[in-house]
């Protein structure tokens, strides 16, 4: 084996030990607040009118390609343990 790949095998197992939890939180934060912006300003395509309709039209043409994804995301059906809350979280 050469050197780099036993670097590179390194940089992955500290990765895995270090980073990858950080990364996974980074990501459902993100989605949480996705969301929330989302029901924020399309909130009536659900039924939930929170701002007035004008808003979430001169901000419809740059989420157009979101909205979808976001309706199965917050309209599916969820279990009793999908929260994060109840991760483990390192344990």
């Amino acid at each position: 084996m050469s050197q780099k790949s036993f670097m590179q095998q390194l940089r992955e197992f500290l990765y895995g030990m270090i980073g990858y939890e950080f990364e996974e939180h980074a990501v459902q934060i993100r989605s949480t607040m996705e969301s929330l912006f989302m029901a924020i300003t399309f909130g009536d395509m659900l039924g939930l009118p929170i701002i007035p309709p004008y808003y979430g039209l001169r901000l419809l043409p740059f989420v157009v390609p979101s909205v979808a994804t976001w309706k199965r995301r917050v309209l599916r059906e969820r279990e009793f343990s999908d929260s994060h809350e109840f991760d483990l979280h390192g344990i």
